[in-house]
């Protein structure tokens, strides 16, 4: 059986091997990190991911005694072209979550294993600490019309997630990656790069997936960063990322003035004093102009 591509579920099967191979290659998992710095830096090319799997694989085979495989969570199989692979990796503790029943379905019947493993339900609602006690990575062909959403789920669980590893809209990988100053540096940006240093692995062109999507695709990874607290409040960093982006054309006075109000309604302020406050050199910024480091300390001003 085939599964159909479901336009309402964002569906678009990846049918390159080679690229789904470098996919699951990226994923460091429970084995050896990859033999290069963490953080950000260029894209990488298909054969780099699989060069750095194969050291990893190799460094796995040497401390296979002491190593425990890590629980990894796949976000839409779909027909297993991730997943396939994922099988194959001894240092990965696999389970899947599929919405689409048909896929389930198909899954079912062409892997073994895949009871206990599977589970047919919206990755958006579930209680992820009912599935995992302790910390999980995240891999998947993400579906284009709720990658976001799936990031923004990801950060509720940033203190369990150590890594992602997705293929999404190219668009939507340059927005994450990119930095301040930048077009498409945006609200999952900001928000994703406080907690995850990420890199923008490689680009996929359409014709590697059944149907083929209108536009490219590209693979980034996020690995957890060391920070444990922004150091101002997290629910206000949040509404004030949110809230500037919300008017990304305009000077942030104008969209933050509210909050800059409320502040102000707290303290007992004047008008005057008010129309001081927003006279401070960052309020006449873009709000793009900002990093994470910047946003921290406009929340801070704020609170």
């Amino acid at each position: 059986m085939e599964v159909r591509a479901k336009k309402a579920l964002g569906q678009h099967f990846l049918t390159d091997q080679k690229v789904a191979r470098a996919i699951v290659d990226a994923l460091e998992g429970g084995a050896a990190p990859l033999l290069s710095p963490r953080g950000s830096r260029p894209s990488m090319s298909l054969e780099q991911v699989q060069g750095h799997g194969l050291r990893r694989r190799s460094a796995e085979r040497i401390q296979g005694d002491i190593m425990h495989p890590s629980p990894v969570l796949e976000v839409g199989p779909g027909m297993g072209v991730l997943t396939q692979y994922l099988l194959e990796r001894s240092d990965i503790d696999l389970k899947l979550v599929e919405i689409d029943s048909e896929s389930v379905e198909y899954l079912l019947t062409h892997f073994q294993g895949m009871q206990g493993r599977l589970m047919e339900a919206d990755f958006l609602t579930l209680r992820l600490e009912k599935i995992f006690d302790g910390d999980f990575a995240v891999i998947g062909n993400f579906p284009y019309n709720i990658s976001s959403q799936i990031f923004f789920k990801v950060l509720d669980y940033k203190d369990r997630i150590p890594e992602v590893v997705g293929m999404v809209q190219k668009e939507v990988a340059e927005r994450i990656a990119e930095g301040p100053g930048t077009k498409t540096y945006g609200i999952l940006s900001v928000l994703l790069q406080a907690w995850y240093d990420i890199e923008y692995l490689f680009t996929v062109g359409s014709g590697c997936f059944a149907p083929p999507p209108k536009v490219e695709s590209a693979v980034i990874r996020l690995k957890r960063n060391g920070r444990t607290s922004l150091g101002c409040d997290e629910a206000l960093f949040k509404t004030v990322v949110k809230t500037a982006f919300g008017q990304r054309r305009k000077m942030m006075r104008n969209p933050l003035k509210p909050l800059a109000r409320a502040k102000a309604d707290r303290l007992g302020w004047s008008d005057d004093e008010l129309a001081a406050f927003l006279a401070q050199d960052v309020f006449s910024l873009r709000p793009e102009r900002l990093g994470v480091e910047d946003f921290i300390a406009l929340t801070n001003l704020l609170a």
